[in-house]
């Protein structure tokens, strides 16, 4: 939920974005297109999806799943790091946000890497569980609804193969997780999962400051 990393300074991120950022064209269009929507800042920012398609290499990923769809850029920076056998299963609710994406996806060729479910987070999770799929997954995003973090870092922790990965999106939540005055659902949800993940002898942990927090566990 931040179209730039959180807490540089403007001439340090232009610097970042010009000095390393390699966008392919299709996504700069999706980006420049879901800058035009109220909700623009609910898009990762592009540093942090070249980010992600370099850990979804470094994992050798083929199978992903993705809880937060919105306009489909960080499932499309994904599908462009798979392998052309890669599959991600992809969660939202939205059929109106996830038909861009679908059109993105159609454009980039990636489309028959990515499986949409629209249905809530935790009833696919909890499907694919049921369907046997526990420990078959390489890579996980999640970037929904906040208050159901620790629901769906369970799910993903018996979804997510052992050495697999995954990544919280917002963990710093424009820094309001380091504000004692807050205390909203959505911000002690994230601390509440933050916590539970430090003291988790399961996995190897790192909060990277990178869009607005991407919390990563490796699972051991």
């Amino acid at each position: 939920m931040s179209r730039q990393s959180i807490g540089l300074s403007n001439a340090v991120h232009a610097y970042l974005r010009e000095a390393t950022l390699r966008e392919p064209a299709l996504l700069r269009q999706l980006r420049e297109e879901t800058a035009q929507l109220p909700q623009a800042n609910m898009q990762i920012a592009p540093e942090q999806g070249q980010f992600m398609g370099l850990l979804v290499e470094l994992v050798g990923a083929r199978r992903v799943l993705e809880v937060g769809v919105f306009t489909g850029y960080s499932s499309l920076s994904v599908a462009l790091a798979l392998p052309d056998d890669g599959r991600l299963v992809a969660c939202d609710v939205s059929e109106e946000w996830t038909r861009t994406a679908r059109r993105y996806w159609e454009q980039a060729g990636v489309a028959h890497k990515i499986d949409l479910r629209l249905a809530p987070g935790l009833v696919t999770l909890d499907a694919l569980l049921a369907d046997g799929q526990a420990g078959t997954y390489d890579f996980a995003f999640l970037d929904a609804d906040k208050e159901s973090y620790v629901e769906y870092k369970d799910r993903c922790m018996k979804l997510v193969r052992s050495g697999g990965l995954l990544a919280f999106d917002n963990a710093l939540w424009h820094g309001d997780v380091a504000d004692p005055q807050k205390t909203d659902a959505s911000t002690e949800a994230i601390r509440r999962v933050t916590r539970q993940l430090r003291d988790d002898p399961r996995v190897s942990l790192s909060l990277v400051p990178i869009g607005d927090g991407l919390l990563l566990a490796r699972k051991r």
